[in-house]
């Protein structure tokens, strides 16, 4: 067996592990649908990496308004790699306490939003206070993990605790401990991460899911789509359409900012 088929028969476990968690998957799309329903939107935040799966959410082609990404740049801003805006300092960031509270400053939060909190590891400490700081003001969610990883890796929150511990709901990209899936001889560390394959998974089924609902509830989605599907005329009008959707549930958290 080749090194790429060895990486991309586990690709095929990962699947597997999306497929035995439809139950947790309906339930986390009820909770999204239900927050879009009453007008209000489902938070994606990840630092990192996990800025892929916000990404992955919304804004893309098969994406539809109802999501608010929350990235930070001082966070995910990963190609400078050293020097100014490099890795050390957004690692060191994403250990800094406060720093969550502080990000959700800027939001009215609301009991009808839920939210969608991402972390491979589920031990850095931005992560772990955003989804405590979600769960103090009513706010339902989702933490995306990779389980075995995060079992065996140690928190840095000073509680010890970790994301799932501030979590409704769990879910797992069947990552294995480490990220990398494939051994080479002559490493003696793996290569070739799973845990972007297995969220943006998750991700895709949770869209598929809330979209159903919604057309089901009568509000079908505005769905980003190609020209070579929908002709340009019908692109563009969906374009703008779910664009301005976006702006006007995104100025709903900012109405009542500094109000008690």
């Amino acid at each position: 067996m080749t090194p790429s088929t060895d990486y991309l028969e586990k690709c095929r476990g990962l699947v597997e592990n999306v497929l035995d968690q439809a139950d947790s998957i309906h339930r986390a799309a009820e909770w999204f649908a239900e927050s879009i329903l009453a007008g209000r939107m489902v938070h994606l935040f990840g630092s990192g990496h996990s800025r892929i799966m916000v990404e992955e959410m919304w804004p893309r082609y098969g994406s539809f308004p109802g999501f608010n990404p929350i990235v930070e740049l001082s966070l995910t801003f990963h190609n400078q790699v050293v020097g100014a805006n490099g890795q050390r300092q957004a690692m060191f960031l994403e250990n800094t306490p406060g720093l969550a509270r502080r990000i959700l400053r800027n939001y009215d939060l609301s009991a009808d939003d839920s939210a969608l909190v991402v972390s491979s590891s589920g031990c850095n400490v931005v992560s772990i206070e955003i989804a405590q700081e979600f769960q103090q003001s009513d706010v339902k969610v989702v933490a995306l993990i990779s389980r075995q990883h995060s079992e065996a890796s140690k928190s840095r929150h000073e509680s010890g605790k970790k994301l799932h511990d501030f979590a409704d709901l769990v879910l797992d990209t069947g990552a294995p401990v480490g990220d990398a899936m494939t051994t080479i001889d002559g490493i003696d560390t793996p290569v070739s991460p799973g845990s972007t394959i297995g969220g943006c998974m998750i991700i895709n089924a949770l869209k598929a899911e809330v979209a159903d609902r919604l057309v089901k509830a009568g509000q079908p989605p505005k769905v980003l789509s190609a020209s070579a599907i929908v002709g340009n005329e019908r692109a563009t009008e969906l374009f703008e359409a779910a664009y301005d959707e976006h702006a006007r549930r995104l100025a709903k958290l900012y109405e009542n900012i500094g109000n008690d």
